[in-house]
Order: structure tokens, then sequence, then C-alpha cells
């Protein structure tokens, strides 16, 4: 309310009222005849010190007319009780064995303690991306749920990237009204291993996206929002939405997304747990014979058009990062997730919001006052 900065010009309108009445305090002085009382009227007018009461309750209502304006400034502040998304890829690929016992299993565990670690303030949701993305636990901060959910988690077919981003959108969209849900997209609605797998998705090249620049359509971003988007996945998109398109809405939205890229360049035998393949296993678990995940069939098979859906597509997760403003991260063994997962509250921990100062300037002026009481009862009673 800009309007009531006005109010602040009462403040030099009070303080030539104190200056005409220190000029007729003055001029009235000088009447006397008699030297020794004009020394007793006149003595200490020349100190500043019997010019602070009156200094101190001029700077208080000009802080109070400041509050009233509810004057705002743009500063980073910390976001540690926001809320955070994990979007967990649990397509057939994280079975891969090149980290022990296998992706699936490192990436479990790694989670674990990153969940575990998070203060009581912060809510975390987990969303799930195999052939489709599926909200698996809306935020909580109820550890054990989500901690149960992770644990309960089975692999299925194809790789939705996208899909992912967009899901984890809406989670946030139902608890913060400032984030608008994501926009209906086509996309595919059946189970991973049930579905069948189109032709893998091409990335789009960043000059198809505005050069990959921040920001949403047009390349304008909205405010950052306080919840994050933390993405792990191990391959690339095969269906639906691209993660481009994805990162788009989620720009517009100011949620900003954390790929991280988990695995070798060089992965192994595929083998999970029967309850990692969801009670049902495959029939030929061994390299040769294990294959249809994805749309790819074994390891050495796991390519279409030169691209292996079995390795991190890095390009594509490094634009997602560029257009929603986060960042992106690469870890190739448990060690190396366990300790990007660590880090990562050192780059999610501020943003930058509008903070209100009425409050604190209306601290001020009431301290203000209060110390020019003080000190004017001093000068009396002295």
């Amino acid at each position: 309310m800009p309007l009531l900065l006005v109010s602040l010009a009462f403040v030099p309108a009070l303080l030539a009222v104190y200056g005409w009445q220190l000029r007729r305090r003055r001029s009235q002085v000088v009447r006397f005849s008699n030297v020794a009382v004009l020394r007793a009227a006149g003595a200490g007018t020349g100190s500043w010190r019997r010019h602070v009461p009156i200094a101190l309750v001029l700077g208080a209502l000009a802080l109070l007319g400041l509050a009233a304006a509810r004057p705002t400034v743009r500063a980073q502040v910390p976001t540690s009780s926001s809320t955070i998304i994990l979007a967990l890829d649990v397509s057939g690929s994280m079975c891969a064995t090149d980290v022990a016992p296998n992706r699936l299993s490192a990436a479990q565990a790694a989670v674990r303690t990153f969940v575990e670690g998070q203060d009581d303030e912060t809510k975390v949701g987990l969303v799930v991306f195999s052939g489709f993305a599926q909200l698996a636990v809306a935020p909580t901060a109820d550890r054990d749920e989500l901690l149960a959910a992770l644990d309960a988690v089975s692999t299925g077919r194809g790789t939705t990237i996208g899909a992912a981003i967009l899901r984890s959108i809406d989670a946030i969209a139902e608890l913060d009204p400032n984030v608008a849900p994501a926009d209906v997209v086509d996309e595919p609605t059946g189970d991973g291993p049930a579905a069948s797998d189109p032709s893998p998705t091409p990335t789009p090249s960043p000059s198809s996206t505005g050069g990959g620049a921040a920001g949403g359509p047009g390349g304008a971003r909205a405010d950052v929002a306080p919840e994050i988007v933390v993405l792990l996945t191990d391959g690339a998109n095969t269906r639906g939405v691209t993660p481009g398109e994805a990162a788009e809405q989620a720009a517009a939205r100011g949620v900003r997304v954390y790929p991280i890229g988990f695995g070798t360049a060089n992965p192994t035998q595929l083998a999970c747990t029967p309850d990692q393949y969801g009670g049902v296993v495959p029939r030929g678990r061994d390299l040769g014979g294990f294959g249809g995940f994805g749309g790819f069939g074994g390891v050495g098979g796991g390519s279409s058009g030169g691209r292996n859906f079995l390795v991190v597509d890095e390009v594509a997760l490094k634009q997602v990062a560029q257009t929603t403003g986060g960042e992106y991260f690469a870890a190739t063994d448990a060690d190396g997730l366990r300790q990007v997962l660590a880090d990562l509250p050192k780059h999610v921990t501020v943003s930058e919001q509008d903070v209100d100062l009425s409050a604190a300037a209306g601290v001020l002026a009431a301290v203000l006052l209060l110390a020019g009481m003080v000190v004017s009862l001093r000068r009396a009673t002295s």
C-alpha cells in the first residue's frame, strides 16, 4: 500500500514544529535582564542529549508509517520445511547389477537414509514411474508410511520421466495453492508389463525448446516455489510426454527439478528379487533370456536408433535441470548416490521470495518509542 507512505510526511512537519518551539524558547529567554537567571535558563541548551527523546519518537513514527505500507524485499529465505517429492524410476533396467546388489536395492537404501535424515517439518512424497507414473505416497511427515511404500515398490516396463514430473507437479499443487496442476497430456495409462511399448520418444534438442534457457514457455519463469522434485532415474524416456515438455510446465509453476542420473555406462546382468519383480519372476533371468523391459532385449540389445535405454540420458536430464532452475547430479555407485542425496539440502534450502518487513519495522518502532520514554524520564528526574 504505497499511498500509506504519505503518512511519512508528518515526520518532517513535526520536526519543523519542534524547531519552531526551540527558536521561540530562545527568544523568550533573552527578555530576562538578570544574567544569573539567563544562565540558569540556558544551561545545557547546547547539549545534543536534550534532542534525543524527540529524535527517537520521530524515528518511531517514521517506522510506523513505513510498516503501514507493508514493505517487502526480495531475498533468499530458508525452505528446509518445504515439501520434497521423490520421483523414483522403477523400470526394469533398475534390476541391472552394475551397482551392487542391483540399482533398485541401492536406490532404496540411499533414499531411506535420505528420508530418515529430514527434519520433522519437512513433508516428503513418493512418485514411482515405469510404464506410467503414479503417486505412491502423498507428501507427508509420516516416515513409516513413506518407507513402507518405498520397500514395496516393484519394477515395470517402460520409463516415463516426463509423466513422473507432471505427477510430481500435481502432488505439489494439492498442498500449495500457488502451484497450478499440470496440464493434461495424452499418455499411456496401462501398467508397464501389460502395455505395448511404442517407439522410444526422441529427446528434443535444446534448440527445439527455446535454447534450454531457464524459464517456462516464452522463457519466463514463475516465482520459485518452496517445494522441489528430486527425480532419480537410470535410463531414458521411452514413451509419453517428453522430459523437456514436462520441464517447461514445471518451470512455468516455479517448481525446481533436481534430476539424478544413476548407474554406470556399462550395465551388466538384470537381476531383481521376487518382490522387486512384483511376485512374478520373469522367465530367463539370465543375461541371454531376460529381455522386454522398456522395449529392449538384454543388455546388449538395449538400444534403438543409437539410444541405449539402460544408460542415463544425461542430455535430457541436464535440460530438465536447466529449464526448471534445478541442478543435475550423477551417481555411478551406491556411495555416490548416498552422497548426492546427502548434499541435496545444501542446494535447495534457500529460494528467492518476497519477505514482508512490516513486522520488523513495527517492532523497531516500539523499541524506539520505549527508548524515547526512558530517556525523557531520566532527564526529568535528573
